[in-house]
């Protein structure tokens, strides 16, 4: 499907995780106007039970698409995501852009054939996700890391509270392993406000590893999916809260 960013593009998450997404669409196309729907009311989205999560986002869409319009959605969370794009896709008129966990770059990137995926208990325990390993990934070392307190982690950080590190080193701890004498090389951050404390995760973590955001991947896709010559200028970032 094709369309134009002649309105805003809806950019949404449960807090402000998604706001990682939304400054690599800014960086992508600078003269696209974005509207960011923070739905803290909902926070965190890993915490839901599926089906419910489902409804809940795809009534929020259609009120905000009503009003405003966009000409393109992005779902800037890996947990709604895996369950809602094809829910999305069959009532609105433009196109939606998801976030899946990069285990396809993972898989590319690894040397030793060890990585993590570090994401929200919600996202770990997808069908979505071992689809994504089966298909990509099948013949390599992945540790799947559910941590339920990063989210609250990062939103704390934004919000100037400081972060904690002892429990930020618990929390990613399980993604360093090793395996046969190989140890994990990289971590795919599968959650929209993780790459918010990358820096905090290199002090913590046992050794270097690659850290693999999805958010400039999906800033690409949008430009894939839109014509970039029938962007208006002009028109101002907004940013939406929920709760």
């Amino acid at each position: 499907m094709q369309a134009d960013l002649s309105g805003r593009v809806l950019v949404l998450d449960s807090g402000v995780g998604g706001l990682s997404v939304q400054r690599e669409i800014k960086r992508a196309v600078p003269e696209a106007g974005l509207l960011y729907l923070a739905d803290r009311a909902a926070f965190p989205y890993g915490d839901w039970e599926g089906a419910a999560l489902r409804d809940h986002i795809c009534d929020l869409v259609k009120s905000v698409s009503a009003v405003w319009q966009p000409s393109a959605v992005v779902v800037a969370c890996n947990t709604a995501s895996t369950l809602v794009l094809t829910a999305l896709r069959e009532f609105l008129p433009v196109p939606v852009i998801g976030t899946v966990p990069a285990i396809k770059p993972a898989a590319e990137q690894t040397r030793s054939g060890v990585f993590a995926v570090l994401a929200t208990p919600g996202t770990v325990k997808r069908d979505y996700t071992q689809d994504l390993i089966d298909d990509f990934a099948s013949q390599h070392h992945i540790a799947l890391v559910g941590a339920s307190g990063l989210a609250g982690l990062a939103e704390d950080k934004l919000a100037g509270r400081g972060v904690d590190l002892e429990h930020l080193r618990r929390e990613i701890a399980p993604c360093f392993t090793e395996e046969d004498g190989k140890r994990t090389d990289c971590v795919v951050l599968g959650c929209t406000h993780f790459p918010f404390l990358r820096e905090e995760m290199e002090q913590v973590a046992p050794w270097q590893v690659t850290w693999i955001d999805p958010a400039p991947a999906i800033a690409k896709r949008l430009v894939q999916v839109v014509e970039r010559g029938d962007v208006a200028t002009g028109c101002d970032d907004l940013f939406f809260l929920t709760g």
